[in-house]
């Protein structure tokens, strides 16, 4: 899981970047949206890893978080459907402007008859523009407690519009179902 929320994160972000026009509002992007159904193959209980077989045949395996209390329910032949649904939004900060950093969650994971549930996070940070790197269209930031990552900008006209030490906030909403059948 931690794969997909990281790679549904960064391809936010990059397609926050590609973003036309930088200016003080904020620029809601469409809803990211990624199923994973399948059949549990294999569970690793003392690892907290589950190999799902997909209807293609190939196999996803699925990092699970120690805040899973019901996982020890789980079981090899278990049909699972697991949806991410990511927005995301970024807004250039003006000057002066307080940086910010908070998170919420809400769950209701392990409350139902069958593990699984639903778990909805929203993260906004500020980050900062640490590096532009014209010739390969990229850019780092580097956010609270020295959090760092460098991006690659799909549109290349935004390099223009920043500059080192600018800086972004970005939200995340990130919900979360998994169903376990």
């Amino acid at each position: 899981m931690k794969q997909v929320t990281a790679i549904l994160s960064a391809s936010g972000l990059v397609l926050a970047l590609s973003l036309p026009g930088w200016a003080q509002e904020v620029k809601q992007l469409p809803t990211q949206t990624v199923t994973l159904s399948g059949t549990v193959a294999t569970v690793d209980h003392a690892k907290r890893v589950v190999n799902i077989k997909k209807a293609d045949g190939k196999f996803e395996t699925i990092d699970v978080p120690a805040g899973a209390t019901r996982f020890d329910e789980l079981k090899v032949g278990d049909k699972v459907s697991v949806t991410y649904n990511n927005n995301v939004s970024v807004r250039l900060k003006p000057p002066g402007e307080p940086a910010v950093d908070t998170g919420s969650k809400t769950s209701t994971m392990g409350q139902e008859v069958r593990p699984g549930g639903t778990t909805a996070v929203q993260r906004t940070m500020t980050a900062h523009v640490d590096s532009i790197d014209k010739s390969t269209s990229s850019m780092t930031f580097v956010g609270p407690n020295g959090w760092k990552y460098s991006r690659h900008v799909v549109d290349p006209a935004v390099l223009e519009k920043v500059k080192i030490g600018d800086a972004v906030d970005v939200t995340w909403n990130t919900d979360l179902k998994v169903v376990v059948e």
